[in-house]
């Protein structure tokens, strides 16, 4: 069996390591466009490994975010990869905002989170002296981790598995034959049984070209981070998160400290003028007719507008992002704030503007395309390679789960 997996992220490369360890003699060959593995959304993250504490208690995301932790930390720890398990503080700043911290709560103890508790205003002026809220839930089984550094770990491991990583592989022609598949590259022809593809930022177009009609479109929104200047750093002591809005589709700023030091504050959420467009001036002109074209994204914002004025000035303005943290931190200025690093979400959408917040996989026959792998597929991804292989047509054991559409 030869499969070659599209996208060096951490979702295809955990792939392809499930892969050679599940399938027996399978030939496997991850293509990855970049001359490194994990050069985008895992890499560029908050660097979080998030325990599974948002999610719908039964669900396939609560599980994959469940056990993926587990497996994560205990991949870093065979490899040797910097990650701390430093917990988590979830703050109610309102009391309004306490009914939605009390869903937290069951969610977080129906999902198996170890450890949990509820903090009162003095409890959490215990935990994170200059944190205010009305009360909080503390989750300590949350931590960080150096993303980069686990798909530096994977490719080796897939390597030594007798995988084939082949970096500075674009895609650029996917031809369907009689028993598989032809995939081109700037470098040369790879033909295979079955296909995977897991592009990220570029799954839409790469399922695509293998045939596929775009009935989701990835619009690419960037997320600006702050660094909290070296003084400032000691205002938080964990990963310090507000109650998400339900009305709003993003989760909103918070703090998180980070595994080679430092704290970043954020981020926000804007439309980026590329799919790897890490900041105002990186522009694509495909990319931008490709996303104002699309009229889920005109819905989306006529949807939300009042969200996106206010994202767009937080961009703009070190001051206004200053007063949204400091609902969290009230003692952070504005000259706490230094540039920090972005990041852009392949952001699944349909075309009534509905962001897509699941799993969302189309499958064929003799392929499998990941078109929408959201948080915590970071911290999961070895649990959704698990259950990507397992549904696969010559898995040894398919249990389900990843609902094709």
């Amino acid at each position: 069996m030869r499969i070659v997996v599209i996208g060096g992220g951490i979702v295809g490369l955990a792939v392809t390591r499930e892969l050679l360890q599940s399938v027996p003699g399978a030939a496997v060959t991850l293509l990855e466009k970049e001359a490194e593995v994990g050069r985008h959304q895992s890499s560029h993250n908050s660097g979080v490994l998030h325990a599974g504490l948002y999610y719908q208690p039964g669900s396939l995301k609560a599980r994959l975010a469940v056990e993926g932790i587990r497996l994560m930390t205990a991949f870093c720890r065979e490899h040797g990869v910097a990650h701390e398990i430093c917990g988590k503080v979830v703050v109610a700043t309102e009391a309004r905002e306490l009914p939605a911290l009390d869903t937290l709560w069951e969610r977080g103890r129906r999902n198996g989170l170890r450890g949990l508790r509820r903090l009162t205003p003095g409890e959490l002026r215990e935990v994170e002296p200059n944190v205010a809220g009305v009360a909080a839930i503390h989750v300590p089984e949350e931590g960080i981790v150096d993303y980069q550094a686990v798909c530096a770990a994977l490719r080796l491991v897939i390597e030594s598995a007798g995988g084939t990583v082949g970096t500075g592989s674009r895609v650029n022609r996917i031809g369907e034959t009689t028993t598989g598949w032809v995939v081109g590259t700037g470098t040369g022809i790879h033909e295979c049984d079955y296909l995977i593809n897991c592009a990220g930022l570029f799954s839409d177009r790469v399922a695509e070209l293998a045939g596929i009609r775009r009935t989701v479109r990835i619009v690419p929104f960037r997320g600006e981070y702050f660094l909290l200047r070296p003084a400032a750093q000691s205002l938080v002591r964990h990963l310090v998160y507000p109650v998400p809005d339900s009305r709003f589709p993003f989760l909103g700023v918070h703090f998180t400290r980070m595994i080679h030091g430092g704290v970043e504050a954020g981020p926000n959420a804007v439309l980026a003028l590329a799919r790897e467009g890490y900041s105002w001036r990186d522009f694509s002109a495909r990319d931008v007719a490709d996303a104002v074209s699309f009229p889920g994204l005109w819905r989306f914002l006529k949807k939300y507008p009042a969200l996106c004025g206010e994202e767009m000035v937080r961009s703009l303005s070190r001051r206004l992002a200053c007063r949204s943290l400091q609902r969290l931190v009230p003692a952070l200025t504005p000259d706490d704030l230094r540039p920090g690093g972005a990041g852009v979400r392949a952001q699944a959408m349909h075309g009534d503007g509905t962001l897509i917040q699941d799993f969302w996989l189309e499958q064929r026959p003799r392929a499998l395309h990941v078109l929408n792998a959201p948080s915590p597929a970071a911290t999961a991804s070895l649990a959704i390679a698990r259950e990507l292989v397992s549904r696969l047509p010559f898995a040894p054991v398919r249990t389900g789960g990843l609902n094709p559409t």
